[in-house]
C-alpha cells in the first residue's frame, strides 16, 4: 500500500512539474468583421469554430457584425479589425486607391451578386433598364459596378439609388425597378417565398469577369504582427469548407446552433445554392484577379492600374 501511494504521489508531482514548465497557452484572439449580417455565406466560419478547427490552430475568432456594408474593408485597412469579409471588386478598388490591404483567403469563389428585378415589369434584357430607377447595395462598389454593367450592355440613362440592406422592401414597394448587388442564393429565394417571381441577370453572363464573391482581407500591421495566426485562420477555414462538403447536414446544424435566430427554411434553401460555390481551395489565381482589375480599369471602376501580385497573399501551408 505504501508503495502504491508513493507512486501516486510521484506521478502527481511529475504532472505538476510538467504543467509548471509548460503552462497552458490561451488561444490567440483574432477579430473578424462580416460583410453583412450573419448568413449561410458565412457558414464555414461557424463550422471552423464549432468543430474546433480554429482552436487546433491556437486561435479564437471573434465574429463581428457591420453597421453598414462598407465597414469591413475600411476597418481591416486601418487595422481596427484583424480580418474583414469583403468582395473581390471592392479589394481591387481599395488597392487602386492606395490601401495597403492584402487578400489572405477565399470564402465564396464565384459571384453571388446579380442584377435583380421582378418579372412582369417589362424587363427582359439589360437595355430595358434605360430610364428606370436602379438600386444598389454597397456604396462605392455596386453603384460603380452598375455603371460598368450599363456601359457593357447598352443601358441608357438611369437613376441610381442606394438601398443598402432594404433590397426586398425597395423592390416590392416599387421604389426601384431593379437592384444591383443582391445575392441569387438569398433575395431570389426570399422573393419566391413571399410569392413574387424574381428575375435577374447573372453578371458573368453579361460581360463581367468571373471573380471571388467573398474574400478575407487584412491590413498591413495585422499581417506583419499576426502572420502565423492568419495562416492558421486560412487553414482552419479550408478544413471547414471540406468538412461542410463532406457532411452538409451536420455543417448546417452547427451553423443553426451558432446562429439560432437564422430563418431556417430560407437558410436551408440558400445553403443548397451556396454549397457548390464555397471556395474549393485557398490558392489565389493571379490571372483571374488581373482580368478583373483590368476590366475595372477599362470601365471606370478604378482610376489607377492595379498589379494584383501586390494585393494577393498566400498563407503558409
Amino acid at each position: 500500500m505504501k508503495v502504491i501511494i508513493r507512486h501516486g504521489i510521484t506521478a502527481i508531482l511529475v504532472v505538476m512539474l510538467i504543467v509548471a514548465a509548460h503552462p497552458a497557452q490561451a488561444a490567440r484572439r483574432l477579430t473578424l468583421m462580416l460583410d453583412w449580417f450573419p448568413n449561410i455565406d458565412h457558414l464555414p466560419l461557424y463550422v471552423a469554430a464549432g468543430e474546433g478547427f480554429f482552436a487546433k490552430e491556437g486561435i479564437e475568432v471573434e465574429i463581428l457584425n457591420p453597421s453598414s456594408t462598407t465597414d469591413a474593408l475600411k476597418l481591416a485597412a486601418s487595422d481596427n479589425v484583424d480580418i474583414a469579409v469583403s468582395y473581390a471588386p471592392q479589394a481591387v478598388m481599395g488597392a487602386s486607391e492606395g490601401l495597403a490591404i492584402k487578400v489572405i483567403g477565399r470564402l465564396v469563389e464565384h459571384p453571388l451578386s446579380v442584377l435583380l428585378f421582378l418579372r412582369g415589369k417589362g424587363i427582359e434584357t439589360p437595355k430595358d433598364l434605360t430610364g428606370k430607377t436602379v438600386g444598389y447595395t454597397v456604396p462605392g462598389m455596386m453603384d460603380i459596378l452598375m455603371e460598368a454593367f450599363a456601359k457593357k450592355n447598352g443601358i441608357g440613362r438611369y437613376r441610381p439609388v442606394n438601398v443598402g440592406f432594404a433590397i426586398i422592401q425597395s423592390l416590392v414597394a416599387g421604389k426601384v425597378d431593379a437592384v444591383m448587388g443582391p445575392y441569387k442564393n438569398y433575395e431570389v429565394v426570399e422573393l419566391s417565398e413571399k410569392g413574387y417571381a424574381a428575375g435577374y441577370f447573372e453578371l458573368t453572363e453579361w460581360g463581367i469577369p468571373d471573380y471571388d464573391e467573398l474574400v478575407f482581407i487584412s491590413g498591413p500591421r495585422t499581417l506583419a504582427e499576426k502572420r502565423g495566426d492568419l495562416s492558421g485562420f486560412v487553414r482552419a477555414v479550408d478544413r471547414a469548407i471540406a468538412k461542410t462538403r463532406e457532411n452538409p447536414a451536420k455543417a448546417l446544424e452547427v451553423y443553426f446552433a451558432a446562429v439560432p435566430e437564422a430563418p431556417r427554411p430560407l437558410e436551408e434553401k440558400a445553403f443548397a445554392v451556396t454549397l457548390p460555390l464555397y471556395a474549393r481551395d485557398q490558392r489565389h489565381d493571379p490571372a483571374r484577379w488581373q482580368a478583373l482589375a483590368d476590366f475595372a480599369r477599362a470601365y471606370g471602376l478604378i482610376r489607377k492600374k492595379v498589379d494584383v501580385k501586390t494585393l494577393l497573399w498566400n498563407a503558409a501551408p
